[in-house]
């Protein structure tokens, strides 16, 4: 018997779709009554490497740290408001959203991002957020 290798291009095709449908399929799998638990927890990750990095003046870690948040977003399918389920976890959202920027603020306070509120409004959701996650 002789079985023909599929070709490379075929291949990686068919691992690309593969792929993409086990992450669809994990995202969609999400229980989003379980994201606020989630966010916290990534956020009680992110923060205190983020305080070292400031302290430390390290940009390197915002960089990483944005490709986790994007992971993250991604995972949960928040970004571009495409989970509609998370809708009442606001406030969830908007913490992950901007914990980076409130961080590079901290780093560069004069950015064209930063502005009064930032701080204070993230702040805000990051304690409704643990709220929502206890309950």
């Amino acid at each position: 018997m002789n079985l023909a290798l599929p070709s490379p291009r075929a291949l990686w095709r068919f691992l690309a779709l593969a792929a993409f449908a086990a992450l669809a399929g994990a995202a969609a799998a999400q229980d989003a009554a379980q994201f606020p638990s989630a966010a916290v927890r990534f956020l009680d990750g992110e923060l205190p490497r983020m305080e070292v990095a400031v302290k430390e003046r390290d940009r390197d870690y915002f960089e990483e740290a944005m490709g986790r948040t994007v992971m993250f977003s991604e995972d949960w399918g928040f970004k571009a408001h495409a989970n509609p389920a998370l809708a009442p976890y606001r406030s969830c959202t908007e913490a992950v959203s901007d914990f980076v920027i409130v961080g590079l603020c901290r780093l560069i306070p004069n950015g064209s991002e930063c502005d009064a509120q930032l701080a204070t409004r993230f702040d805000g959701n990051l304690r409704q957020c643990r709220q929502q996650a206890s309950r």
